[in-house]
């Protein structure tokens, strides 16, 4: 059984005791979410798609811990002109684990 879901504008898919990386959650580890944006759920075969949720369906993950990626280093230059800026970015992350898909 497995569900697709779409969190914070991106879509994931979800099967149970899979760890799926996140955009950052402002919750504690060990909080309990449901998602109900459920766009779709596959269970052996029984396929439900939703227009564009999947009625009554939900998946229920607890946050495992929060990370924060490599850092990306941007670089501007325009020639002949003085002009240069570094920027750095860190992209954070959290990272969850399926419990269950009611659906």
């Amino acid at each position: 059984m497995y569900a697709l879901f779409e969190y914070k504008g991106k879509q994931y898919k979800a099967e149970k005791d899979a760890l799926i990386q996140v955009d950052k959650i402002d919750a504690e580890k060990g909080a309990s979410i449901e998602i109900d944006s459920v766009l779709l759920v596959s269970n052996e075969g029984n396929v439900k798609v939703g227009a564009p949720y999947v009625s009554g369906a939900k998946v229920k993950v607890v946050v495992e811990d929060s990370i924060r990626d490599r850092k990306v280093l941007v670089f501007k230059y325009k020639a002949k002109k003085d002009y240069h800026r570094l920027i750095g970015h860190r992209q954070e992350y959290t990272n969850v684990r399926v419990q269950d898909i009611i659906g």
